[in-house]
């Protein structure tokens, strides 16, 4: 078996997928295939991931291809292709998603999903995936590709859509929606175990429709008790989540720092107490990723200098998805895949909704889960509408779908007028140069 992993300079990610791999006895003995157009970031992957295999027991083989020319090379035979590459990296496309828009008076959080910033990693991203879809076709038909990179809904339903290729999007999410809400809430953990719940909606919108404990009590009225009342702690790092059950009736799958831009309500220049009263991190993505490079850099000197210690499998899904493939062994994911035969039946056939996906020999098979609460839906298609937009854009190339993707933007449409959208949409492709294909 074969398991390519694009973007496998994303050295922390990468080794845990593999990693996982590796401690799973039916894919241990697979070749790994690492590809990256980063000299530096490659090699770094290739020795955490030697080493770590060496820790393991040694199994499987690591190749790794370097640059366009040998994608294909790293392609050619793959059972499974894991993606999990950003285009443009912190520099200078996150900086320039986040500085242009401050110049219009535009804050942000995350940019990496939805809003201006979700939208031109999209109009970046969607080119090179594209690319590999075409490879992909050529020489492993049969593959899976396991996208991880966001943004998820936009990024796998482009290639839902418009590709041949197999595809499923997963976050990191799902798995841990109802331990972080019940550790925010002081709620017992034990009631978890053996637990009924159902998530369905979009990615980083999964509402959280129903949980109940083994014995089938619904537990949702001593959640909605206990938000209300941690409402008024402003410690609380999840003030938008919970104010989510509040208002709309229902926790939803992603943190309040993500949750707090994907929508009208609370950042809001014209409201800037809002900013407080929420516990909201402005510019906390930028943050993050130079935390993030620095933290990298000592860890890889303290790895190379200590050696890798054993590996624990994540509760990431990849490698669940691949087992459950391989030995034909049932697994339930929360996955993202198009609404086809209106899985969701309030929201649009084309939009990539996150549902209930079973795996198995046959691959994932999404699963049919109806109609969400009409609030619910509305909140979802604020976020469908962006999304549809901007996959209309990259495939069309048409500049007036970028436009309208940004003024239909929740949180954009909610702080700028059209000129001035138009304006900073404009200065935004003029920053990102040659990462952009040419629009018209």
């Amino acid at each position: 078996m074969k398991v390519t992993f694009l973007g496998a300079g994303s050295t922390v990610f990468a080794r845990n997928v593999i990693g996982d791999c590796l401690t799973c006895e039916s894919l241990r003995e697979s070749v790994f295939a690492l590809y990256d157009i980063d000299a530096v970031r490659l090699n770094e992957s290739k020795t955490i991931i030697e080493a770590m295999n060496k820790t393991l027991g040694g199994y499987g083989k690591i190749e790794c291809y370097l640059g366009v020319e040998n994608r294909k090379a790293a392609l050619k035979c793959a059972d499974f292709v894991v993606n999990a590459i950003q285009v443009g990296l912190y520099e200078p496309c996150t900086v320039i998603d986040f500085e242009v828009p401050k110049k219009y008076g535009l804050r942000q959080t995350i940019g990496d999903t939805l809003g201006i910033g979700g939208i031109m990693r999209a109009l970046r991203t969607i080119p090179v995936m594209d690319d590999f879809a075409r490879d992909m076709e050529e020489v492993c038909p049969d593959a899976w590709f396991l996208n991880y990179t966001n943004p998820m809904a936009m990024l796998s339903g482009y290639m839902q859509r418009y590709t041949g290729v197999k595809t499923v999007g997963l976050c990191h999410s799902v798995q841990v929606c109802s331990r972080d809400l019940f550790r925010d809430l002081g709620m017992d953990e034990s009631l978890l175990e053996g637990r009924k719940e159902l998530i369905a909606g979009i990615n980083h919108m999964g509402w959280l429709l129903e949980i109940r404990d083994k014995n089938g009590k619904d537990l949702y009225p001593e959640i909605r008790k206990r938000a209300a009342e941690k409402l008024a702690d402003k410690d609380c790092k999840n003030l938008v989540r919970l104010d989510y059950i509040k208002n709309f009736g229902y926790y939803c799958t992603e943190s309040s720092e993500h949750n707090a831009e994907y929508n009208m309500f609370y950042i809001k220049s014209k409201y800037p107490e809002l900013i407080e009263r929420y516990n909201i991190p402005l510019d906390e993505y930028p943050r993050r990723c130079i935390e993030q490079i620095a933290s990298w850099k000592k860890e890889y000197s303290e790895l190379l200098e200590n050696g890798v210690k054993e590996h624990t499998r994540s509760n990431e899904y990849a490698s669940r998805i691949m087992e459950a493939i391989v030995t034909n062994t049932p697994y339930e994911i929360g996955g993202n895949v198009l609404n086809r035969g209106h899985l969701i039946k309030n929201l649009p056939e084309e939009a990539c909704v996150e549902v209930p996906c079973l795996v198995n020999g046959y691959g994932v098979q999404p699963c049919y889960v109806g109609e969400l609460p009409v609030q619910c839906a509305a909140m979802n298609m604020t976020n469908i509408n962006v999304q549809l937009l901007t996959i209309e854009a990259a495939r069309t190339r048409k500049k007036e779908h970028i436009y309208q993707a940004a003024m239909l933007d929740p949180h954009t449409g909610s702080e700028l007028d059209i000129d001035t959208i138009k304006k900073m949409v404009d200065d935004l492709i003029e920053a990102h140069g040659d990462y952009l294909p040419k629009y018209h």
